[in-house]
């Protein structure tokens, strides 16, 4: 088994902007709770630098995701199954674990942190489904 590196980062950079553009859509879905949350701890809204670290890790997220479905694809064989059991581990450490905590603390309300976990697991799905057919396609275009 290889994994072609050079299609790992270029299918997970398209994986992390899916997730980024899906993270951005969901801002209309949460309204100002997000806002309002913020500011009932006394911190202040997220600015512009906040939303582009938040992007960077949407990059990362992206190519682990790519590299962990080329990792597994050869133990499972089905491109479907390998799909959801990596957007499912990537989204149990990246999403579900910090998110649940959060609430544990006190930080987040669970409404938002709910609608925030759901939305992660559609997001890391789709990602990972259109970055393994990329992904698959610069495979067989190096076979050839």
């Amino acid at each position: 088994m290889t994994i072609n590196l050079k299609s790992v980062i270029t299918s997970g950079l398209v994986a992390g902007i899916i997730i980024s553009i899906s993270a951005i859509t969901m801002v209309p879905v949460v309204g100002n709770e997000m806002n309002t949350v913020l500011a009932n701890r006394g911190l202040p809204p997220l600015s512009n630098l906040d939303m582009v670290y938040f992007c960077f890790v949407s990059l990362i997220y992206g190519i682990s995701l790519v590299f962990l479905y080329a990792a597994l694809k050869p133990q499972f064989k089905s491109k479907m199954k390998t799909v959801i059991i990596t957007s499912f581990i990537v989204w149990i450490l990246a999403n579900v674990i910090g998110n649940v905590a959060n609430v544990v603390y006190g930080f987040m309300p669970m409404k938002l942190t709910v609608i925030g976990i759901i939305w992660g697991l559609m997001e890391f799905l789709l990602a990972t489904l259109v970055a393994s057919r990329l992904y698959e396609r610069s495979q067989k275009k190096n076979k050839q």
